[in-house]
């Protein structure tokens, strides 16, 4: 995934997936550089 804080691609920790209001998946974790959230629609 892309984190938006480092600005480059990277591994994400703790990867969850998840379902969105409108039914499609999606791919949640965190930054294991700097700790922020992620976030990738269709994961």
């Amino acid at each position: 995934m892309y984190c938006v804080k480092c600005r480059d691609k990277r591994d994400v920790a703790n990867p969850e997936t998840v379902t969105m209001k409108n039914g499609k998946k999606a791919l949640r974790g965190t930054c294991p550089t700097c700790g922020t959230k992620m976030f990738k629609i269709g994961g």
